[in-house]
């Protein structure tokens, strides 16, 4: 779970692709700079009713990562209690580029919002842009895009919250010394390059002087890899003492090899996961704890943020206020920020609780 240089070429491709989508069906266009065509002069009316039949559409980092999915079924079907429809599209792989062309489709198709988890901060500006001048609410989730290129961030916890407990939580299971590797998912994905600068800053404290970073490993979200990567980073630091994997994908994997080596009980592996996945590891000792939040609730609060802006009952100034059906009523913080709440420790004594 990601995600900063970006090389020329891939702005000039968002750029051009999103300049492409201008002609075609659009959606109420209005103005060229699309931040200021979508939010100039607008106000907030909080007793504004949802609108029904709203169309959604989430956009994940990749279709085929199992977090993702349960994210954006939890949105799907969250759209339903307020009589709209949502659905998932997305590309195979989590390269800075792969989303920009069914952004483009979903301008096209006249979407009231797109709600989006970014490969790419930057990339997927440009498309974003052309969609927000037609009056389309753009959401990210999970990974934030450019601050000027959405509405509203809903951030599964505070990021400095996730990096620091993450350092405390190794800093624990190594007992304070030896050293750690991180294995992250792309080297581009701004969740996990955020959380990782917080680790770092975290390990700048004295209580942890005696642990060492020595690697921030990519593995792309992607199985293989990253269990390759595992098996690298042990051939590469052979008395490497943990693994900080802040990926599903990722933790998973590198679990997955700790578990059939000589390294299991040796190297301490934790990072963010679901618990269903972790179960097997957490029961036969390969992984003692790990964190994550409950993705449903992501989804499903992106999904009412989403109803709230297509609505008109917020704009995504901060201080502005929406209810979200279950979750209650919520808050826009500081650029546009709504956060769903603080990390879950699992461990052996509760993991039996969780089903997702």
């Amino acid at each position: 779970m990601s995600k900063r240089p970006l090389a020329a070429v891939a702005i000039a491709a968002a750029l051009a692709v999103g300049a492409a989508a201008c002609g075609g069906t659009t959606k109420n266009s209005s103005g060229d700079d699309a931040k200021s065509a979508a939010t100039s002069g607008a106000k907030a009316n909080p007793n504004a009713p949802l609108k029904k039949g709203l169309k959604l559409a989430f956009l994940p980092k990749q279709v085929n990562n199992p977090y993702e999915t349960i994210v954006d079924n939890a949105g799907i079907d969250g759209a339903k209690e307020f009589g709209g429809t949502a659905k998932e599209v997305g590309p195979s792989d989590a390269s800075a580029s792969s989303q920009i062309s069914y952004i483009n489709t979903l301008i096209q198709q006249r979407m009231d919002s797109i709600l989006i988890a970014a490969n790419d901060p930057n990339a997927v500006c440009g498309p974003l842009k052309q969609a927000m001048s037609r009056k389309i609410k753009v959401v990210s989730y999970d990974s934030d895009a450019s601050k000027d290129c959405r509405d509203v961030f809903i951030n599964q916890a505070s990021s400095e919250e996730i990096g620091r407990s993450e350092i405390k939580l190794m800093s624990e299971l190594i007992g304070g010394k030896g050293k750690i590797a991180i294995l992250s998912a792309t080297a581009n994905a701004t969740n996990q390059n955020t959380w990782i600068e917080f680790m770092k800053d975290e390990l700048k404290k004295p209580e942890y002087s005696g642990i060492q970073l020595v690697k921030v490993a990519y593995g792309d979200d992607d199985d293989q890899k990253s269990f390759q990567q595992t098996q690298g980073l042990l051939q590469a630091y052979p008395d490497l003492k943990g693994i900080i994997a802040p990926t599903t994908v990722g933790i998973a994997a590198a679990a997955r090899y700790i578990d059939g080596s000589k390294y299991k009980g040796k190297v301490a592996v934790s990072g963010l996961g679901t618990p269903n996945q972790m179960r097997k590891f957490v029961k036969d000792g390969t992984v003692a704890k790990f964190e994550l939040w409950d993705p449903k609730n992501l989804g499903y609060l992106a999904s009412y943020a989403a109803a709230a802006l297509a609505s008109g009952q917020i704009t995504g100034a901060e201080g502005e206020k929406f209810k979200a059906g279950k979750l209650g009523e919520r808050t826009i913080g500081k650029d546009g920020e709504v956060i769903l709440g603080p990390p879950t420790v699992f461990d052996k004594s509760n993991i039996d609780n969780y089903n997702f």
